[in-house]
């Protein structure tokens, strides 16, 4: 399955805390329109109620008939915006057309009370109006009649006034909203920097220094974070303390097992020697020659480890001429590569000086080289070079041979611990994880290629003294 990273906790608050604001301020634009449109319709009724009944005084019986007094100026006044005009219409009996716009619908099927100003919405040339009627009694007992006045007006300046007010609250609320964004970005970034603080300090606790133990531990100190933080840096604490007792512990066993295995063992292969030389049966030499076998691998075990554990303590750098080093380690193995049918050489610097620890740096070499002669086969050329890196202003130290190398595929395996790339007698699989040990100790780095046609190139970058 594959990994999918989490969401930031930095992200998620502001994701809960944004998020609530902007539909709370989309929200509020909203209710704003339609308080808005609310106004404006209360202030059109009140226009048109105060519209209807002035029409209506204008309007007054005499006899059977109606004297419309309506003068020019109250006409102007109603008709003076094209875009919003206010139109009415006579009727009498209602829905009997005597004067104004015919085009006024009526109003819905509802008793309208005589006297009392009732208002409705309806279209007038596909345009959406508020109507405004009255009735009025008018004419003798014996021939009474209705007459209904309706003044109508379009709903354009309601939408405007509605529109406007909208863009004078919403200019404020996005200021307000991006101000208040801010100021909770802030918050959080800050209110975050306690944990930020705790992961440094978690690195720094964590840290391999050059020179130093793997686990450098430091408690972790936040005094002045708050009380989770704090909580958390204290679970860290004991989590640290615990796995550095458990290392203290491990590095302890197996140096105190590695030296009390050397003694017995090193007794048990004199002793076998010995019986092969006085025994003179083939079968019983051909088993204690078994018995050695097995104890000098035991034995080389137990040497690997007593240097693994070496080589994880700390260690005090001086300085080193890692050239002249690397031609006297080369020297001591050239007796042994003759035996093995094998050419061992040396290419490189004349001088190179690194900060290191001698005895180290030797054992890092000649596990290299022991990995070379071990694996690379009878006939095989291995040669130890060291070169200065001018562009990382560091020193490389290889070996290198041209025997049946590995995969390119295993190459990030060959450092670790128990790993084997052949089914060869002989070895561990610790040499090369000593090599990685050693270098980390000198704050350098580990090096596997391979070589063309066939061959393998494995060894160490380090600082330059």
């Amino acid at each position: 399955m594959r990994h999918v990273p989490g969401v930031s906790l930095q992200r998620k608050l502001l994701l809960w805390l944004l998020l609530p604001q902007l539909v709370l301020w989309l929200s509020g634009g909203f209710l704003a329109w339609r308080i808005a449109l609310q106004n404006g319709e209360k202030g059109i009724d009140q226009t048109l109620t105060q519209s209807v009944r002035a029409l209506a005084r204008q309007i007054k019986p005499i006899g059977d008939g109606l004297l419309v007094d309506f003068p020019k100026a109250a006409q102007d006044i109603l008709e003076q915006d094209p875009a919003d005009r206010i139109t009415y219409m006579v009727s009498s009996p209602p829905g009997r057309f005597l004067l104004g716009n015919a085009q006024l619908p009526p109003p819905p099927p509802v008793t309208v009370r005589v006297g009392d100003p009732y208002l409705y919405h309806a279209r007038v040339d596909d345009r959406a109006v508020r109507v405004a009627l009255l009735d009025v009694d008018y004419g003798t007992p014996q021939t009474r009649q209705t007459l209904r006045v309706q003044v109508a007006q379009s709903l354009t300046v309601r939408e405007r006034i509605a529109q406007e007010l909208l863009e004078q609250m919403l200019l404020p609320m996005f200021l307000m909203g991006l101000t208040l964004s801010a100021v909770v970005y802030a918050g959080v970034s800050r209110g975050l920097q306690p944990l930020k603080r705790l992961e440094a300090q978690i690195e720094r606790a964590g840290a391999r220094p050059q020179g130093g133990p793997q686990l450098l531990f430091s408690p972790i100190e936040l005094a002045s974070a708050p009380q989770e933080v704090r909580s958390l840096a204290s679970t860290i604490n004991r989590l640290l303390d615990a796995v550095a007792r458990g290392q203290q512990k491990e590095k302890r066993f197996l140096n105190d097992a590695a030296h009390q295995l050397r003694t017995p063992l090193a007794g048990l292969i004199g002793q076998t020697e010995l019986a092969l030389h006085e025994s003179h049966e083939p079968a019983v030499q051909e088993r204690l020659k078994k018995v050695l076998s097995a104890a000098q691998r035991s034995a080389h075990l137990v040497h690997q480890l007593l240097q693994l554990a070496r080589s994880e303590s700390s260690v005090d750098m001086q300085p080193v001429d890692l050239a002249a080093l690397a031609r006297e380690v080369a020297r001591d193995w050239a007796a042994r590569a003759l035996t093995l049918g094998m050419d061992l050489g040396y290419e490189g610097d004349d001088a190179l000086p690194v900060r290191g620890h001698p005895l180290l740096l030797r054992e890092a070499l000649n596990n290299l080289i022991d990995n070379a002669l071990h694996y690379a086969g009878p006939g095989a050329t291995v040669t130890v070079r060291v070169a200065a890196c001018p562009e990382t202003r560091r020193a490389l130290l290889v070996v290198e041979d041209d025997g049946p190398g590995v995969a390119a595929a295993q190459l990030g395996d060959l450092f670790a611990r128990f790993w084997r790339g052949s089914d060869k007698p002989g070895g561990c699989g610790l040499g090369l994880s000593i090599v990685e040990e050693i270098a980390l100790r000198h704050g350098g780095e580990t090096v596997a290629e391979t070589v063309e046609p066939h061959g393998l190139r494995v060894g160490m970058r380090l600082p330059k003294g």
